[in-house]
């Protein structure tokens, strides 16, 4: 019998037996989207973005940063995940219009923007940094990103002409129907388009573009 501020304790056994055994194709399997792809860079970093509201960088994590090849279409990307976590803190084309620039006062750090970048869910457009232990694994990033922008250059050149011929060349029943229109048709085209064209006033005609053939002065050069 239990006295006067002494309580009786049940043994309690704290293991359970699972409600159901798992089998081997049982196990759940996370898919990363990464599956078709191939490692052509990785390295440890510390990855920045800057914030313009505050007007001050602000850190996004850090782990290993990778570009990635795919198999089938051959474009490549850069992806980096969180060290734990493994949450996505940059994920998006590595482009032609893209350049690394040299964070000031570092030989170690890269500062780049990106049009797209899908971190996060939505398309946004970012300024990133990233920083590595040293200038020789910098320098490594440097060489894997732009031979990158070359790889994905040489897939947007290739399927350019591809896109170009499709819309150029008409298909054979427009030919045909062209080919049926009458030659007075062209005449009165010709005579109603001559007709509009004195109707324009001056000023009017001022403000229209000039056409391609007249040479274009040259573009800007891009801030560095």
């Amino acid at each position: 019998m239990a006295t006067f501020g002494e309580t009786k304790e049940e043994e309690v056994d704290p293991q359970f037996a699972p409600v159901h055994q798992l089998s081997e194709g049982d196990k759940i399997q996370t898919k990363t989207m990464e599956e078709d792809e191939d490692v052509q860079f990785k390295m440890r970093a510390k990855l920045f973005r800057f914030d313009p509201e505050a007007s001050e960088w602000k850190e996004r994590g850090t782990g290993d940063v990778r570009i990635l090849a795919h198999r089938d279409t051959k474009k490549v990307r850069l992806v980096m995940r969180r060290d734990k976590t493994l949450k996505v803190c940059a994920n998006h084309y590595i482009t032609a219009d893209m350049k690394l620039q040299p964070n000031i006062g570092s030989d170690r750090s890269w500062v780049w923007k990106v049009a797209a970048d899908v971190s996060e869910g939505a398309p946004t457009a970012e300024t990133l940094a990233i920083r590595f232990a040293n200038s020789d694994n910098a320098g490594q990033f440097k060489t894997a990103f732009e031979e990158a922008q070359k790889q994905n250059a040489d897939i947007a050149a290739a399927a350019a002409p591809a896109a170009t011929s499709t819309e150029e060349t008409p298909a054979p029943a427009e030919e045909a129907k062209r080919e049926e229109e009458p030659a007075a048709t062209t005449g009165v085209i010709s005579s109603i388009a001559e007709t509009v064209a004195n109707a324009i006033p001056d000023a009017v005609k001022d403000a229209v573009a000039p056409g391609s053939t007249e040479t274009k002065p040259e573009e800007e050069k891009k801030e560095e």
